[in-house]
């Protein structure tokens, strides 16, 4: 997690909730923006192409593509 300091705007680490051990690093697959991006654009034709709704696709498609992955790994 990461927090925002109130007055010098810098971002400051929060400390792990147990200390000395060090998270393994989550590893996704090279093509996984590529992935979202066609996603999206299918979201995008599938909603009938309405402008505006970029980001709602993108996230949308973001959750789908990393759901995807997730399963994969199972």
């Amino acid at each position: 997690m990461r927090r925002i300091a109130k007055k010098t705007g810098k971002v400051k680490a929060k400390p792990s909730s147990a200390p000395g051990k060090a998270e393994k690093p989550i590893e996704l697959p090279d093509d996984m923006w590529e992935r979202i991006s066609r996603k999206a654009y299918e979201l995008w034709e599938q909603r009938g192409r309405q402008e505006g709704s970029a980001l709602r696709n993108w996230l949308d498609a973001e959750e789908i593509v990393m759901e995807e992955i997730h399963e994969a790994r199972e």
